[in-house]
């Protein structure tokens, strides 16, 4: 019993010495998606693109745009969850962090995602509120 239990630490040891390796920096070959523009509509409900298809393990490039027709906070719920974010992009400032809740834009303007999907399956991106009027996009993931 004494020497396996020597024999299994010593091949954990031997595996926590072992560095993870991933082929290749996923971040790069960013693919850029159609603009998600909030407020097409006269009445600033409507979203430019009802409908991406991604696949998990590729890069992409998403900019939100509100057109100022209204305030929207913009929320992307379990698509936020179930993204590693590379960085956003808000102007000149480029914001690095680990999870997004909510984008408000209370005005015209623009903010762009650059993310790697984790999870395969169906995902919304809408402006609180305003989801029922037609302001919301789906997100298939492969």
């Amino acid at each position: 019993m004494r020497k396996l239990s020597f024999v299994a630490v010593f091949l954990l040891a031997a595996l926590a010495a072992i560095p993870a390796r991933a082929e290749g920096y996923l971040a790069t070959g960013i693919t850029k998606l159609p603009d998600l523009v909030f407020g097409v509509d006269r009445e600033g409900f409507r979203v430019s693109q009802e409908e991406y298809s991604l696949e998990t393990g590729k890069a992409y490039q998403l900019t939100l745009v509100a057109s100022g027709k209204r305030e929207y906070a913009i929320r992307g719920d379990d698509f936020f969850n179930f993204i590693w974010i590379r960085k956003v992009e808000v102007q000149d400032v480029e914001i690095k962090a680990i999870g997004l809740y909510e984008i408000e834009m209370e005005r015209e303007g623009k903010a762009t995602i650059v993310f790697v999907p984790i999870r395969p399956g169906k995902y919304r991106i809408y402006a609180k509120g305003l989801a029922e009027k037609g302001t919301v996009a789906t997100i298939s993931v492969k």
